[in-house]
């Protein structure tokens, strides 16, 4: 029986929409110093889009910045920002309409997870996930939709979800609420702004591997062990180039009519079993031990 090729096709590493899709756009992409944030920003910037991105790195995101220039022409405003604080969250808008003129599309990307038996976890732990994922979602939603219908500007906004932000899954629970709390968030506010112009849209992405994301949540021989290829109907992960594509498109007036959805982009991996990490129960308390040193290590890396 033939079996499906493990590489994306080639047509899907390519961009996707025409030169100057989102020529006059200013766009904030949130974590946009790294992985799929730094992916997303490169192909708007390829686009003709002007970028600001923000994470609480600032000297990460200033090399993101130059090298993104450098290789697309394209321009950069790089913010440090805890999008846990609001006042940050407006200070980082304000900076971005002096430097642009305005703001057209707000992508919350910033995220952090614990991958943990729930029982193990800090209080502390659990609020920093839902603190930097819900409330830093909340936080920019709320201070770019202000501004938008203050100014009567049809703005949009793009949640970066995960497909267990509807299934759920074990042993991911303060990040299974907190995405899920931004499905809602969503929703929502597509059903309130809408009559402003303001369209509300998310990504669910599967896995996406990232190196800095990947190590800390799959450390060492666990991501071999746990690869999601093995669960995948298509068998492979996605291309940062097809997540890239999807959300170009979803922030593009290309997708003008597109409203309050949630579009899964995973490979079929939700359908062959909800919950991404739920296999994990497989895994004993002595190695759950082990990937709690993994993890600190990886963090100080």
């Amino acid at each position: 029986m033939a079996t499906a090729p493990v590489n994306p096709p080639a047509a899907a590493l390519s961009g996707m929409l025409k030169e100057d899709a989102l020529k006059g756009k200013t766009i904030i992409i949130t974590g946009g110093g790294t992985g799929l944030g730094k992916a997303m920003g490169a192909y708007f910037l390829q686009l003709g889009a002007n970028l600001v991105i923000s994470s609480r790195k600032l000297d990460v995101l200033q090399k993101t910045a130059a090298e993104m220039q450098a290789q697309t022409g394209g321009k950069v405003l790089a913010v440090a920002c805890d999008v846990r604080n609001y006042e940050e969250v407006e200070r980082m808008l304000h900076s971005a309409i002096e430097t642009f003129g305005r703001v057209d599309v707000v992508v919350n990307n910033a995220a952090g997870n614990f991958i943990s038996p729930t029982e193990r976890l800090s209080a502390n732990a659990f609020s920093s996930v839902i603190d930097i994922v819900l409330k830093g979602s909340v936080n920019c939603s709320l201070a770019a939709g202000k501004y938008w219908i203050k100014e009567g500007i049809p703005g949009n906004i793009l949640n970066i979800i995960t497909t267990y932000a509807f299934t759920g899954s074990a042993f991911v629970v303060p990040s299974a609420c907190a995405k899920g709390g931004v499905l809602a968030m969503t929703r929502s506010l597509a059903v309130e702004w809408g009559r402003h112009g303001i369209r509300c849209n998310a990504i669910a992405p599967g896995p996406f591997p990232t190196k800095g994301a990947w190590d800390r949540l799959l450390p060492g021989d666990l991501a071999e062990q746990f690869s999601p290829q093995k669960r995948i109907p298509l068998k492979r992960v996605g291309a940062h180039q097809e997540l890239a594509n999807l959300a170009a498109f979803l922030v593009s007036d290309f997708s003008a009519y597109i409203h309050g959805e949630a579009i899964t982009i995973d490979g079929g991996e939700w359908l062959q079993g909800a919950g991404q990490f739920s296999g994990l129960e497989a895994v004993t308390e002595p190695m759950w031990d082990m990937v709690a040193m993994m993890t600190k290590g990886a963090k100080g890396s």
